[in-house]
């Protein structure tokens, strides 16, 4: 019997000698396209480096200008001031500008807009569609420089501004850096009420009323629960209970109500920032440990004492009280009302009390919180202590001294860049021509010269 071993056996070597090829070619391509994934993801998480230059830059910390500054960023951070460009990263030059550290407004409400001064919100807009507007806000006050914000109470519009920052923070839509406190508390009658409404009708009210010590507590822990994170008190009323002779304002709070708000947002690591105009209301939330006291626009010089004594901050809020404004008719009262205003901002800055840059944004149009810097430089502060007041010294207030406020290794990327020179002429840090936040790029002058490659917005 004859067997041919040339013929079907050969065959089937033949055949496995090309399925191993096939098999060896396949393996191979799956490791090219494993490789060149790899390379990808390495590549996409590699933080890329950005080389910014400009004529000048202002160091708040040191109080100078630094000329022809070249500041390196990895990523969301500063890596280094001063030195070489490294190989490899986008270098944006900046030409004729000056370098500044992103801004800080302390005192804003971006869920709020000028007309809603005069018809509240609650009454004829939803709160989607206010958040909608926040959106709008918030991108407007980026672009004007502030690359951080405390926005002190959502004015009625829930925990919106909570849904805000998170979609800031994740990239869904731009904005600043924002420090949230979801709703204020207050009284019932007291500020944040609305006043002269149908008892018949339910209409929720803007702000959350607490009648007692433990209905404040119980709101701070809903508020944490639900995003804050700082908590705000309305310790004096609002200018309907100014005492027109005396501008004696309405006291809403006992020391010790401050005291249990105070220990209870403590307990969850939450500041307390207190609006309060002045009088017994104010010295109880200074006494009582807040960490802010905003407006105080008729602050006794006991109270501005005890601020210094105790390390207290001011957000003054000069803009919002101004005819400029636009709120309410200019009438005598609302006239002693800023002539108080202004001898009490001299007087905190002769007593060393520490001014923090805050304007009340929302209740004039957002992008124009810069008109601050102008009131605070006409009532006799320095340039270089008002630019302090809205990066070093808010820094300190927000307890993010290591983080912003200043352009130095270690600190986030926030650097605007202005025309001319601010401490020369404080009207400069109003024209901002550049913005970054976090390393990304948001608004920047079609002259800037680039080179190299960058995925940046712009």
């Amino acid at each position: 019997m004859n067997i041919d071993t040339g013929g079907r056996l050969g065959q089937v070597r033949r055949a496995g000698h090309v399925g191993a090829k096939l098999f060896l070619k396949r393996c191979a391509a799956v490791a090219a396209v494993a490789c060149a994934i790899a390379t990808l993801t390495l590549a996409a998480q590699t933080p890329r480096t950005v080389v910014l230059r400009a004529a000048r830059m202002l160091d708040p910390v040191a109080g100078r200008i630094v000329s022809n500054p070249t500041v390196v960023i990895v990523g969301d951070r500063i890596q280094s001031v001063g030195g070489t460009a490294p190989a490899g990263s986008t270098t944006i030059d900046l030409g004729d500008l000056t370098l500044v550290p992103g801004l800080v407004d302390a005192h804003t409400h971006n869920l709020l807009q000028p007309e809603d001064e005069i018809t509240p919100p609650v009454f004829t807009k939803s709160q989607a569609y206010r958040a909608i507007e926040g959106v709008a806000a918030a991108r407007k006050n980026l672009e004007a420089g502030f690359t951080t914000m405390r926005d002190l109470d959502s004015e009625g519009a829930g925990f919106a501004d909570v849904a805000l920052r998170d979609a800031i923070n994740k990239g869904v839509v731009p904005g600043p850096r924002l420090f949230v406190a979801t709703y204020a508390l207050t009284i019932t009658g007291g500020h944040m009420n609305l006043s002269g409404v149908n008892p018949d009708i339910n209409v929720p009210d803007p702000a959350t009323l607490t009648d007692s010590r433990d209905a404040m507590i119980a709101e701070i822990r809903r508020e944490v629960k639900y995003g804050a994170d700082w908590i705000k008190l309305y310790a004096t009323g609002t200018l309907r209970h100014v005492n027109r002779e005396t501008l004696e304002p309405l006291p809403q709070v006992s020391l010790d109500d401050v005291k249990a708000v105070v220990g209870e947002a403590a307990r969850w690591r939450k500041d307390v920032a207190a609006h309060a105009y002045g009088g017994v209301g104010a010295r109880n939330a200074v006494e009582g440990g807040v960490r802010s006291i905003e407006h105080g626009w008729i602050l006794d010089e006991d109270t501005l004492r005890l601020m210094v004594q105790k390390g207290t901050f001011w957000c003054p809020t000069l803009s919002v009280f101004r005819p400029e404004a636009g709120i309410g008719q200019p009438d005598e009262f609302s006239r002693r009302v800023v002539e108080s205003h202004k001898r009490t901002f001299q007087a905190g800055m002769k007593a060393g009390v520490k001014i923090v840059f805050g304007t009340d944004v929302g209740g004039f149009p957002h992008g124009t919180n810069n008109r601050e810097f102008t009131y605070m430089v006409e009532y006799g502060m320095t340039p270089l202590e008002a630019i302090r007041s809205a990066t070093t010294r808010a820094a300190e207030l927000l307890r993010m001294e290591k983080e912003i406020g200043a352009i130095a290794p270690g600190h986030y990327a926030d650097i605007i860049a202005v025309q001319g020179d601010p401490l020369q002429n404080i009207e400069a840090i109003k024209n901002v021509r550049f913005v970054m936040k976090g390393g990304e790029v948001y608004v920047r002058p079609a002259a800037a010269t680039r080179s190299g490659t960058s995925s940046q917005h712009d």
